[in-house]
């Protein structure tokens, strides 16, 4: 209108930082190394079948709901690899640690073991979805197979089959722990210091140090 002063436009570029979430990722598999590593100590041998409650109370009450938590704000995120491979993770253990406090001590139930394989197929869903960052990719492939073979030995009865399930669920630990110590690394300095073998797209945002939630201009 006539009379009226006009602010004028500035002409600098306007940054608009939007602050998203970190990646709740390390704390799940923190979770999941934790719950691994535990139960197999416990299908080799190397503690006595009755402290096999020991790991339960484990994957009950640290990693279930660590996993539940780091579910939540992978959706929060729009992390659908976290949301959906957290989520199962954590049902799975929770299902898993209950029926090792109700049974008898080294107890092997057919019934636990096709809902551990169930589990198993429900997680190649995340681990195909995660093939953008194959170390991610294979903490969750790894799990899969986990809960697969430890329910093919509930379900046979073949103690030979829990010692590879042991086995292997040692491997997932280490390799879990790997993925979360890179991934944290990651955050706190903002750059990739342990590779996660990443591909397409994440590996350019990477080489170019973008900051998710960033833009330079409006």
């Amino acid at each position: 209108m006539a009379g009226m002063d006009v602010a004028p436009v500035s002409t600098y570029p306007r940054r608009v930082v939007l602050r998203p979430l970190g990646t709740p990722l390390p704390l799940g598999f923190l979770g999941l190394m934790v719950a691994t590593a535990a139960f197999a100590a416990v299908q080799l041998g190397w503690v006595a079948p009755d402290q096999g409650r020991f790991a339960g109370y484990a994957a009950l009450l640290f990693t279930a709901p660590v996993q539940l938590l780091a579910a939540v704000l992978g959706f929060l995120t729009r992390d659908p690899v976290a949301g959906t491979g957290m989520g199962v993770l954590s049902g799975t253990w929770a299902t898993f640690a209950v029926a090792t406090l109700t049974s008898p001590p080294g107890a092997l139930s057919p019934g636990l073991g096709v809902l551990l394989i169930l589990a198993g197929v429900a997680l190649l869903v995340p681990a195909a979805a995660a093939m953008r960052k194959l170390v991610v990719a294979g903490v969750i492939g790894l799990s899969a197979v986990r809960f697969a073979l430890t329910g093919v030995a509930m379900t046979t009865g073949v103690h030979a089959w829990l010692v590879v399930a042991g086995w292997w669920g040692l491997l997932l630990a280490l390799v879990s722990l790997y993925a979360a110590l890179a991934l944290e690394l990651e955050g706190a300095q903002r750059r990739e210091v342990l590779p996660l073998l990443r591909r397409g797209t994440d590996a350019e945002e990477v080489a170019a140090h973008e900051e998710p939630g960033v833009r330079e201009e409006l």
